[in-house]
């Protein structure tokens, strides 16, 4: 049976349209996914995140255990601040990719996919029961609902639905006070609540993590304050879109056991100067001699149906490559995506082809992200 989050009630009375995703039953649109992917572009769209996982690591230990096992320097993070980062295995494949956030000194506090939970919950229990430090890991998820607010907008009006200052991690005035990565404590009502200044859009926004109570009522306020911002309920849909436009990696996609953080073009999130991890051997061997692969991102260069995940990547008469992700681009109104291909395939500027539907359309490798703000 699939599992359903505290806002599914909210969303069927929004007539928001359900579908399976991750095991769980979430929105996929409310209203059509260019309209909300652009409310989010210009203005501001609130999401439903909360089927992603938590998980909470703490003890003298923590920091080390962490250092072990993610690719990226937790050391680097005070406290109330978060960075991106990957779990690999000893192949040096990802295992999941994860935000953690240092809350104080020994407790950290992990968002991971909601596909992931189970395997990453399982490896990491593993990978702690060969740790010898002082350690506490525990999988939080069903203490918490998360909602995501996004878009240039949101600042307009986020302080005035969680009013005053921060109670604890980064201590400011307000919401909007917090800078890109920071995670605060915050007050609503009676509840607390965690509020970061991260997101999956490409654009400014928070995401906010509490109560499944606290989260239904932020729903709820969000909706009624942000709506003469031009706020909008925005499904997963729209989240995809607007993630493939800044080429965002999606687990499962870009991102699997038997690929590597530098071929998914995510190296910038690996520290390989901070000491022994999984999977950095491997790693530092394809920084130093090249990949076979990489991810690139390009756009279609004529009318075409959009281009879809598995759909063969053709260079110079042959397939070289397959579509990870791809769509419709609402922003550009063209189709656009990301692909393995390799490496002399991976310049920006280079003419390619995607085959849709059995015939090949034109298309060209361009920088990431696709979409630019101007």
């Amino acid at each position: 049976m699939l599992k359903r989050t505290a806002l599914y009630s909210a969303h069927q009375k929004i007539g928001g349209k359900l579908i399976e995703f991750g095991g769980w039953e979430m929105p996929v649109q409310y209203t059509s996914i260019t309209d909300e992917h652009l409310a989010v572009r210009k203005a501001a769209g609130i999401f439903d995140i909360s089927h992603m996982g938590e998980v909470t690591v703490s003890g003298a230990g923590a920091e080390a255990f962490l250092n072990s096992v993610l690719t990226n320097d937790v050391c680097k993070l005070a406290a109330g601040e978060g960075q991106y980062t990957l779990m690999c295995n000893e192949r040096g494949g990802v295992i999941d990719d994860l935000y953690a956030y240092k809350l104080s000194d020994g407790v950290y506090f992990l968002i991971i996919n909601a596909s992931r939970i189970d395997p990453d919950v399982a490896w990491l229990q593993s990978q702690a029961s060969r740790f010898s430090g002082d350690l506490d890991l525990t999988d939080a998820s069903h203490n918490y609902a998360a909602i995501a607010v996004q878009g240039p907008r949101v600042k307009e009006f986020i302080n005035t639905v969680i009013p005053g200052a921060s109670s604890s991690a980064m201590r400011v005035a307000a919401v909007t006070d917090l800078k890109k990565n920071q995670i605060g404590g915050f007050k609503f009502g009676t509840s607390g609540i965690l509020v970061s200044r991260t997101g999956y859009t490409g654009e400014d926004g928070f995401e906010i993590v509490g109560s499944d109570d606290a989260i239904q009522r932020l729903w709820d306020q969000c909706l009624t304050l942000g709506q003469p911002f031009g706020l909008k309920p925005a499904g997963l849909g729209a989240r995809d879109t607007l993630r493939t436009e800044v080429c965002y990696p999606l687990y499962g996609h870009e991102l699997d056991e038997s690929t590597t953080p530098i071929e998914a073009g995510v190296g910038f999130f690996v520290s390989l100067d901070k000491g022994e991890f999984n999977g950095r051997a491997v790693l530092a061997e394809q920084k130093a001699r090249g990949v076979k692969k990489k991810c690139v991102a390009f756009k279609m260069t004529d009318k075409s149906a959009p281009p879809r995940p598995h759909y063969p990547i053709w260079a110079n008469g042959a397939p070289v490559g397959e579509v990870v992700s791809g769509t419709q681009s609402p922003s550009l109104n063209l189709g656009i995506g990301m692909g393995y291909v390799p490496p002399e395939w991976a310049a920006p500027g280079t003419i390619i082809e995607i085959e849709i539907r059995g015939k090949r359309a034109p298309a060209v490798v361009v920088s990431k992200p696709i979409y630019r703000k101007i």
